[in-house]
């Protein structure tokens, strides 16, 4: 997950929520009985966490990064998912030439209902907000291996245990976490916006499918730490307020209001993965995402050499996974 915040995004984004009559998530919804989902293993979402730390951290241009991407392209197959590759050549904001790849998982590719799910599988190269080596790569168990783990469990259940009623494409993007942390360093080229979220950016562009959409997407971004909480962000607000509410209250519906909380805290401005899929792909997508209010910050381990699964708890994966479950599986 990035660091660095754009005030101007929420800015650049509101015309869109306007012209798709989007709500706010002040604004009150039904709350209706919910259809019981499958059930989320959270051992195995756990373990798939775990796979993807044993590969070593997955930095665009290393062994561990080839070997992962593979791994989950057969992962997907093997529950059954039509998988499209998107492979493309980027530079970062230092000058390194990256071979990135975002991954496509699609089921029941029949549905003209879609539900877009995403996470970002690459590992920042260094641990810039570690206290002692700054230059150390890390795990990134929780900052891109949560999400990625709890979106192949998901993967394994809609694939192998039942289908819901709902298309379901799950999207791993590249190339997240190579930015930097000031993004007036160096110079932008093509047509990036941003050095954050290169492999969003070129899907939100180039879609896998031409004129590809989705009834709405959900991003997840470091949602398996201890003690997790996720408020409310501005790009979601200004462009999926309808969803936002949806998923908040499912989660409080299931118990899991100490996870999730009904409020906006995050900073206005904040740069992830669903802004590229909000402003060019015209999806309205939002982001559960962790973040502490009372530190103002990310979780505690955040682009340090903790990102480790000694930082993943079981808890927060299942009030995450189970609440997307239930959403998927109500619509």
């Amino acid at each position: 997950m990035i660091s660095h915040y754009k005030l101007s995004s929420v800015l650049l984004l509101a015309i869109f929520c306007s012209a798709m009559g989007c709500s706010t998530s002040n604004e009150k919804s039904e709350t209706k009985t919910l259809i019981a989902a499958p059930e989320l293993n959270v051992d195995s979402a756990y373990s798939f966490i775990q796979k993807q730390v044993d590969f070593g951290p997955r930095v665009p241009n290393s062994e561990a990064h080839k070997v992962a991407g593979e791994w989950f392209e057969e992962k997907f197959k093997s529950y059954g998912a039509k998988v499209y590759l998107q492979e493309f050549e980027e530079y970062t904001y230092n000058g390194v030439k990256v071979e990135l790849k975002n991954i496509v998982a699609s089921f029941n590719p029949e549905k003209k209902k879609r539900l877009l799910l995403a996470a970002h599988w690459d590992t920042r190269p260094f641990a810039d907000s570690d206290p002692e080596n700054k230059k150390a790569q890390f795990d990134g168990a929780n900052d891109g291996g949560s999400g990625v783990g709890i979106l192949l469990e998901i993967a394994r259940i809609v694939g192998s245990v039942k289908s819901p009623e709902v298309g379901i494409d799950i999207i791993l993007f590249d190339g997240e976490d190579y930015g930097d942390s000031d993004e007036d360093y160096g110079r932008m080229t093509g047509d990036k916006d941003s050095w954050w979220c290169l492999g969003s950016q070129y899907w939100s562009k180039k879609k896998h499918i031409p004129n590809y959409t989705a009834y709405y997407g959900v991003l997840l971004d470091m949602v398996g730490a201890k003690d997790a909480t996720f408020y409310y962000d501005g790009v979601s607000q200004e462009n999926a307020g309808r969803v936002l509410t949806q998923v908040w209250e499912t989660a409080h519906q299931l118990g899991y209001q100490n996870y999730f909380k009904m409020e906006s805290a995050l900073p206005n401005g904040l740069i992830d993965d669903h802004v590229y899929v909000n402003k060019y792909a015209r999806i309205p997508m939002i982001d559960i995402l962790d973040y502490r209010k009372t530190q103002k910050s990310f979780f505690p381990s955040h682009h340090t050499t903790q990102d480790n699964m000694e930082g993943i708890s079981k808890a927060t994966l299942k009030a995450v996974g189970e609440t997307l479950l239930a959403v998927i599986y109500n619509e």
